[in-house]
């Protein structure tokens, strides 16, 4: 997994494939063809001021890497981009909950995914 660092990546990121489940957002798309690296896909993290103060939004934050650790190398799609955004109860929802929501909306993004691309549902 290599990290999103670019405003630009987000930016694009935010104009793809949009889930909200329970205590975080996830935001897709496609790689970019001139970052796109075999076998990895990209993955960043945000928390706006909404969240909470800057130790808020740095707890948020770690709770987010921390379920994408554990996830996206399984669940997670190869030449895509992942946007992981904190919403006001990330830090208060417990882990298993947490990596329930990030499971769920990885589903709902690739099945959208799947159905723009016009790959049958399994």
């Amino acid at each position: 997994m290599d990290r999103l660092k670019t405003r630009a990546d987000f930016l694009r990121a935010a104009r793809g494939i949009r889930r909200v489940e329970g205590a975080v957002t996830l935001e897709t798309c496609a790689t970019p063809e001139t970052a796109r690296q075999d076998g990895h896909l990209r993955v960043g993290f945000t928390a706006s001021r909404k969240v909470g103060n800057a130790v808020i939004r740095n707890r948020a934050k770690r709770r987010l890497r921390a379920a994408a650790s554990q996830l996206l190398p399984l669940l997670g799609r190869v030449g895509h981009d992942y946007v992981l955004v904190a919403r006001g109860t990330t830090v208060a929802r417990p882990f298993a909950a947490l990596l329930a929501d990030v499971t769920r909306a990885l589903n709902a993004a690739h099945r959208k995914l799947d159905a723009t691309a016009g790959v049958p549902h399994a």
